[in-house]
Formats: structure tokens, sequence, C-alpha cells
């Protein structure tokens, strides 16, 4: 560890999107290594909106190894949080600084202690994919710091080693985990489908209906799962392996009406699981029953479909519109049932609120005045459900992750190494 002096911290700060399954990941096949038990997809989320930001720092001043979420310390005693930190270790190269005269040998990471800040820009554990956005940016930010040879994919294997999905998040756009066969988890890792850009009509309305932590958390919940549901057995043998084929296909073709029957069967089919589970598990709501309705009557009186939803562990509804101008007709929609508890309209629809000024809403008197939507037939005046939802994320499908050079994001200070 040759250097001037021994005083010396590296920071490497990172950012990764978050991702939603459109074929869910429910039931693993081994807990310890987190392997599953079926193939899944997903669509990254713009970061611009939903991400993580993450820096990680290394000094010889360090005593052990500490993190930081979101301002508060939080332990590393974890089994999770120490497989990804034994795992990129053992992968870690030499990293020189000739310029601060730094020199980092591979030998000497097992003997270095690292500091970890991880912020995100959205509730942690609401049902937003939190976690996966979280040990994903861990991963691929102590990947950089220890100048780590493996490419996203090899990566990726590591980061489902913290929480399943975050293997997902290492790509853009359109990603699929592959189960993988072997019993070391080795071929268990996420491949990238398309780009953002290869669909880039799509645009992606999240519902907040809440974000208060989930009674049955997704961990517990897959076990429960996977030892009482004959469902799940089922999905994962026959059902499964079938649409993860028709959904690559509708990717590949920007089908929007094969990918919309494909999700949101898919995501009903996983709730059942969960009602399929003893004792069962509820993560859906009335507003989130409300929200599917709405959709499902919208489609069915539309010649073709207009919006996907899928719904993860969380009452919180995605909805996915097949390009913009659905998205408008979708937020006008989603207005007219659920208008905001106050008149402050900025905090209820954030994200690229462009989508709303589209539809036409620059105001609470424009949602006051939207009209009930047409295929409510015979004029009957229908409920609404005010306060229902916290708030919408209007965005997109995003792009992988990325690393932040300029050091005024970083989440640690570059002299201390400890949280700015």
């Amino acid at each position: 560890m040759a250097s001037e002096s021994q005083n010396w911290v590296v920071i490497v700060t990172a950012q990764t999107p978050t991702n939603i399954a459109v074929i869910k990941y429910w039931g693993k096949r081994d807990e310890t290594l987190i392997l599953p038990v079926n193939d899944s997809i997903s669509v990254t989320l713009d970061p611009a909106h939903l991400c993580t930001t993450t820096t990680v720092a290394v000094s010889p001043t360090f005593h052990q190894d500490r993190m930081w979420l979101n301002g508060k310390e939080i332990s590393l005693s974890g089994g999770r949080f120490q497989n990804c930190l034994r795992e990129i270790r053992t992968r870690a190269c030499d990293v020189e600084d000739e310029k601060r005269g730094i020199k980092i040998k591979k030998e000497d990471w097992s003997k270095l202690h690292v500091h970890i800040a991880s912020y995100n820009n959205f509730p942690t554990a609401a049902g937003l994919a939190s976690s996966a956005a979280g040990f994903a940016c861990l991963a691929y930010a102590l990947g950089k710091l220890m100048n780590v040879k493996e490419d996203e994919s090899q990566l990726s294997a590591i980061a489902r080693q913290g929480s399943g999905s975050a293997c997902r998040s290492l790509f853009g756009g359109f990603v699929k985990w592959v189960m993988g066969k072997e019993d070391n988890g080795s071929d268990s890792l996420a491949v990238q489908l398309a780009d953002e850009k290869h669909w880039d009509d799509l645009v992606i309305v999240i519902a907040v209906v809440s974000s208060r932590q989930k009674e049955t958390s997704s961990t517990s919940g897959m076990r429960e799962s996977v030892e009482t549901s004959l469902l799940l057995q089922h999905r994962a043998k026959e059902i499964v392996p079938k649409r993860i084929l028709q959904m690559e296909e509708a990717i590949k073709n920007r089908d929007f009406a094969s990918f919309s029957r494909l999700s949101c069967a898919d995501s009903n089919q996983f709730h059942a699981v969960c009602l399929d589970t003893s004792p069962p598990i509820f993560y859906m709501n009335d507003t989130s029953h409300r929200i599917i309705s709405i959709a499902e009557k919208w489609n069915r009186s539309e010649e073709a479909p207009q919006v996907a939803y899928t719904f993860d562990a969380g009452p919180n509804a995605v909805l996915i519109a097949r390009d913009r101008k659905a998205a408008t007709l979708l937020v006008q929609r989603l207005l007219y049932y659920f208008p905001p508890n106050s008149d402050d309209l900025d905090s209820y629809i954030i994200g690229d609120k462009s989508i709303a000024k589209d539809a036409g809403i620059n105001g609470i008197k424009d949602v006051e005045a939207l009209p009930p939507p047409p295929e409510i037939k015979d004029n009957i005046p229908s409920q609404k459900y005010k306060g229902d939802i916290s708030y919408f994320i209007c965005t997109r499908p995003g792009r992988g992750p990325v690393l932040l050079s300029d050091s005024s994001q970083a989440l640690l200070n570059d002299e201390t190494g400890l949280p700015k």
C-alpha cells in the first residue's frame, strides 16, 4: 500500500436505476444464493425519477466497514451485505492513482475497510424495488472502486446475492434474469434484451398508493409461497417459461397488445399465488383493485389496449401507456377518479411533469373540470376517491448504472470519508 502518507481516501460515486418486473420473480430454489424458481423480465425506470445514488470510499484510516442509508447509519452485519462485500473483494485488482501517489495492491483489499453511503430518491421498502436499486448500486460502485474486471452480467450475479431483482438493475431498457441451472448460481444472471431507446414510445405512470413499509416482506412472503402454494409450482413449471418467450417476442416487435396482455396476466397471477399461500398474503388493497378496474374498462372500450398494469409486492400500481397520447388520457382518468387531497398539484404529480401539461392539467381547476371517461356507461355518476393516492410519478424506460464524476454529487466527504 505504498503512498506518500497513509491518510488518503479514494472515493467512487455511482447511480443505479430501479426496475419493475413485467414477468414476475416470486420464489427461490436457494435462499442463501438467491436463486429463483423461474426466469423474470423487467423494464428499467428512468433514474432521473427513481434511482439510488451510492458513494463508496476506501482508506487505511478506516477501522471497520460502515454504511449509511438515507443519512442513517445501518448495520452491515447482515449476510446479504457480507456476501456482496466478500464477492467483490475476492475479485478486486490493483488500483493506482499516480497523481496522488496512491497504490492499492490486489492483496491489500482484504485488509482495507470501506465506507458506503446510499440515498434513494423514493420511499424505501414501499414496494418500489428500492433494495433492487440499492444492491445493484452497491455492487456496481464497489466493482469500480476495486477495479473489478467482471462485466455487468457477471456483476449482476453478485448483486443478486443482495436482492434477487437487483441483478436486473445493472442494465437499462428491458432485462431478463435467467434463472440458471447450476447449484452454485454461476449462470443465474441478468442479460439485456433491448436498450431503453428500442421502445421509447412507452410512458410509465406509478400510482404510489402507500409509501408505508409492507406488512409481509418479499423475503418471507416468497418463502411461505414456495412452501405452501401449489399454484406457484404450476406457475414456475408450466406458465412462466411460455410467457417469457412470448414477452421477449412482444418486446422485440414492440407489440403493445401482447406486452399489455402478458404484463397484466402475470401481475394478476403473482397476486393469485400470494392469495394461494398459507396464510394468504395481501399486497394489493381496494385502491389497487380500483386502478385495475379503470385500466381494464378503458382497454376493453378501445380497439387495442392503451395501458398495461403491474403490481409488485405492495399496493402501488405501475401503469405503462402505449405512447404519449395514451399517457395523457391515462393521467386524465387517474386524476378524475383520484383527485389530490390539497390544491398542491406540484407535489401530487412528480417526475416528468410535461405529461400532465399535455393532458391539459395546469392546476386544481383543470382537475375539477375533468369529464367522466367515455367508457362510463349510462352517465351513472361515478364515485371519486380523493386522498387514496399519495402521489403519481411520471417516468419512462431508462438507462443502466453510471459513474458520477462530479464530486459535489458524492455522499461522503473526500477528506474524511464520512457523510457530508
